[in-house]
């Protein structure tokens, strides 16, 4: 039986990203309009042209990668496997959901080359939808493939520094950027800033205590939390 005390911060943790994936994908500043043109369902890739930036909407991120024709993508994936064996046909099979949570935590992760199948793996895709943010700054097409190429290969990974968008539009617009992660850290900003919050994890603190018991692991937690969210806010 799952103890429940494990389950909140996780929960807390997908409803936390899950805010922040909205607020994301409601920014559109060339209204639906364009957002409709640029939206294909079907993986036609006589429809890209190399060097296009396509956007797969995740149900709590945005997936980014640069198509370098010929019906391939280069996108930035958490890996930790290529760390443990240099066995091709292993590390360039699909990653799975352990294989990218274990190179999320380890900070380790590959750009790779795959068929746009396999980098939508079932979602609809976008194509050039943060042109509009970069109207003076696009590159040609042929210098974002030759920049995704050069960095195929094992990179560290970073959440908040060096994830799949930042790869993407350092290639396309030579900044390396995340909106994903601005709209996140607002997102905590004003979670922490709400005074409710205190009260939550002053609630999650006492129930812990109560359910395992009274000791440094529990209290300590249970004071420390609240008080340093009672004094950010």
């Amino acid at each position: 039986m799952k103890n429940p005390m494990y389950e909140i911060p996780f929960l807390l943790l997908e409803k936390l990203l899950l805010l922040a994936n909205l607020k994301v994908l409601q920014t559109n500043p060339s209204g639906e309009k364009e957002k409709e043109k640029n939206h294909i369902s079907c993986y036609d890739s006589s429809y890209f042209r190399p060097g296009d930036l396509l956007e797969v909407p995740r149900t709590l991120f945005i997936h980014f990668g640069i198509y370098l024709g010929d019906n391939q993508v280069a996108h930035l994936m958490p890996d930790m496997l290529p760390a443990f064996t240099n066995d091709r046909k292993l590390i360039q099979k699909v990653v799975t959901n352990k294989r990218l949570i274990l190179g999320v935590i380890t900070k380790m992760a590959r750009i790779r080359v795959d068929t746009v199948e396999d980098f939508a793996y079932g979602g609809s895709i976008l194509v050039n939808r943060m042109d509009s943010f970069f109207k003076n700054g696009i590159l040609g097409n042929d210098e974002v493939v030759q920049r995704a190429k050069r960095l195929v290969g094992t990179t560290e990974y970073s959440l908040l520094w060096n994830n799949c968008e930042h790869f993407v539009t350092f290639c396309r617009y030579d900044s390396p950027v995340s909106f994903q992660t601005t709209k996140f850290c607002e997102t905590v900003k004003t979670i922490i800033r709400d005074q409710r919050s205190v009260l939550v994890s002053a609630l999650l603190g006492l129930i812990s205590i109560l359910y395992l018991g009274l000791g440094p692991s529990t209290t300590l937690p249970s004071i420390i939390i609240p008080f340093m969210l009672w004094m950010a806010g």
